[in-house]
């Protein structure tokens, strides 16, 4: 039988709201879960079982007294050990952190819990999110819940597991450069990076950063639709957060007949696994099928695209967390050591011509926009990485000039005002997920979440869901 954990988000609130199950019911089986998964599966700092079910109890009597209730009422959810909670231990994945509890909540997920979601646990990050692979030197490695073997991706890895192994229906994340779509693409799940602005950024020191995103990582398209609901919308909060609201409704309706999509596997330069290429060729045929026009375009971008989102992220990297090196060196990831003397030795004219190859991106992507409504691409390269791997073991030129890189999804944050979302699309040759992006255009967030939902209304029931591996109370995460 289907826990009602197990329903889409707002069929829970739905639930509680009417009595049909309670929310300590669903919140004790979130915490269950949650400790299955960390056993095995380690996505978890922290666990809040008091908390969360202190406020279950509140969101009943709510109920019961006939108080108004928000869209999400008695929702579990997860949070990333990166964004702030009020009293909670708050790591950012690292030891220079050691004891820090906020006074404050992040806007973001206080949003959330204004609209009566709860807060079950944080979730996983290397540290300070700085990479594609999530194992930092205070928690150690998260493992995937497909196979334990392969790392479930970063830097949103916790919040993915959390997602994919059903303690949640939705997690939020961040997105620097994938850290919500990769661990989507590896779990399975869906993975949402709104247009730049649609959720304040408040966690930052600077307010003027502009490649850094909240998004969901979400069961379902609609759960993360409820995500956006609940988080969109502008706050002096963040000067750059954009005035506009969230239209649930239109991210809800729309058609595939007739849309055109632009397809690239390739983005002009990745060696794409064939296993991943086949999967995405599938999704295009699809697409074809339920009315869409989809065509292959040949798009010339090469490896600086990565190489100079590198240097701006290492510079990011020495800007807020350099001063750490002085008294934290020695307890911190070598690579994060090596990422801030990187971006501490760049002077500031290379680090502004980053903006040629971004305009010249823009372009590019102007022109395929005057033709079609969004581009295709996958969201990695390849399948789910070895644990024992490195962000390094990724960044070769191979013999034919093909660009070894495990990701897809840094372009489109250099281009941070197109939104990004992560489809899984099935399981590839060797049993692990495969993710479809679709890239629309600016601030179009609403439009390519409801492709996403058309898209995945036409997929099989049986696309990737990992939900089983926690349901059962005799059950093992694996």
């Amino acid at each position: 039988m289907t826990h009602p954990l197990d329903l889409p988000a707002r069929e829970i609130a739905n639930g509680i709201r009417a009595g049909r199950f309670s929310a300590q019911s669903v919140v004790a089986e979130s915490l269950r879960r949650a400790e299955i998964a960390q056993a095995t599966l380690n996505p978890f700092t922290l666990i809040r079982t008091g908390q969360a079910m202190e406020a279950a109890r509140r969101a009943d009597a709510a109920v019961a007294e006939g108080t108004p209730t928000g869209p999400l009422h008695g929702v579990p959810f997860a949070a990333k050990d990166l964004t702030p909670t009020e009293g909670d231990l708050t790591t950012l994945g690292s030891w220079t952190r050691p004891d820090w509890r906020p006074g404050e909540t992040a806007l973001c997920i206080r949003r959330l819990q204004a609209a009566g979601a709860i807060l079950i646990g944080k979730t996983t990050t290397p540290e300070f999110a700085y990479s594609s692979f999530t194992h930092s030197p205070r928690w150690g490695i998260t493992r995937n819940p497909w196979n334990p073997e392969r790392s479930p991706g970063g830097s949103s890895g916790g919040s993915a597991v959390a997602v994919a192994t059903g303690v949640v229906p939705f997690a939020e994340g961040t997105d620097m450069g994938g850290s919500v779509r990769i661990p989507a693409a590896f779990c399975g799940v869906v993975g949402f990076k709104p247009s730049l602005g649609r959720i304040p950024m408040t966690i930052l020191p600077s307010q003027f950063d502009n490649i850094s995103h909240f998004g969901p990582l979400a069961r379902t398209v609609d759960d993360a639709i409820a995500f956006m609901e609940a988080t969109a919308g502008p706050s002096d909060e963040d000067i750059a957060s954009l005035p506009i609201g969230f239209d649930g409704t239109a991210a809800r309706l729309g058609t595939l007949a007739g849309r055109r999509f632009a397809l690239s596997l390739d983005l002009g330069y990745y060696a794409v696994q064939p296993q991943v290429a086949s999967l995405v060729r599938q999704a295009a045929d699809r697409l074809r099928r339920a009315g869409a026009i989809v065509d292959e375009v040949s798009l010339h971008w090469t490896r600086a695209v990565n190489d100079q989102w590198f240097d701006l992220w290492c510079v990011f990297m020495a800007a807020w967390f350099g001063d750490t090196l002085a008294t934290c060196q020695a307890r911190m990831d070598p690579a994060v050591v090596a990422m801030i003397t990187r971006g501490q030795a760049m002077d500031a004219t290379t680090y502004k011509r980053i903006e040629l190859l971004r305009t010249a991106m823009w372009r590019d992507m102007a022109r395929l926009y005057t033709q079609y409504d969004a581009l295709l691409c996958p969201t990695c390269a390849i399948t789910a990485p070895p644990v024992t791997k490195t962000d390094d073991d990724y960044a070769a030129t191979l013999p034919d000039g093909r660009f070894a890189g495990l990701d897809m999804t840094c372009p489109f944050n250099l281009l941070p005002q197109l939104p990004a979302l992560s489809l899984p699309l099935g399981l590839a040759e060797d049993g692990l997920p495969v993710g479809l992006q679709i890239v629309g255009r600016r601030f179009a967030d609403e439009q390519v979440l409801a492709w996403g939902a058309l898209y995945s209304s036409t997929q099989n029931p049986c696309v990737p869901s990992r939900s089983s591996c926690a349901t059962s109370p005799n059950s093992q995460s694996r």
